[in-house]
């Protein structure tokens, strides 16, 4: 995909980062990665917020950082408790990465953005338009995952029971 010039000046430090780079080997939603994923995201909440006069530069840092969280999720076969599962504490995860790798490009925008996009799961909803754009957009850019019905139990934390057939 080609990016514009502009958007990619927004987020160069981040994408050219160690640690987001990282991302490209988390696998996110169906054949994606978490690096891919974070880049549709914010292009389409990129694009929006140019055509509607909203603050283009926040938009693209929380955007690109909005799944920036610890570990690959997919692997983690720890068993948790329903609210402690990704869709619930990634977001956080996501902002004490934001803080901790660019301090300097963290606002309350840019947090709000990063630790309400999960809304509702997250029931506390964003406050900003800027937040509401990049919540919109990482599910318009997540319904790729309703085309493989076989994965919405991994999607829902539901752990598929595994069984010791023993055949005699």
């Amino acid at each position: 995909m080609k990016y514009d010039k502009i958007f990619l000046e927004y987020i160069d430090e981040v994408i050219n980062n160690k640690e987001f780079l990282k991302r490209k080997k988390f696998m996110h939603h169906v054949n994606e990665s978490v690096y891919d994923h974070s880049m549709k995201v914010a292009y389409e909440s990129y694009k929006f917020a140019k055509k509607h006069h909203l603050n283009v530069k926040n938009i693209c840092i929380g955007a690109i950082l909005h799944d920036f969280y610890f570990k690959p999720w997919q692997e983690d076969h720890t068993k948790k408790k329903f609210r402690e599962l990704h869709g619930f504490v990634h977001a956080r995860q996501a902002l004490y990465n934001a803080r901790k790798y660019f301090p300097h490009l963290i606002n309350p925008m840019v947090e709000d953005i990063i630790l309400r996009h999960m809304f509702p799961l997250n029931i506390i909803p964003p406050k900003y338009k800027e937040s509401w754009v990049v919540t919109m957009m990482d599910k318009k850019c997540s319904l790729n995952v309703l085309k493989h019905p076989s994965e919405y139990p991994k999607y829902l934390g539901i752990k598929k029971r595994r069984t010791n057939k023993c055949l005699i």
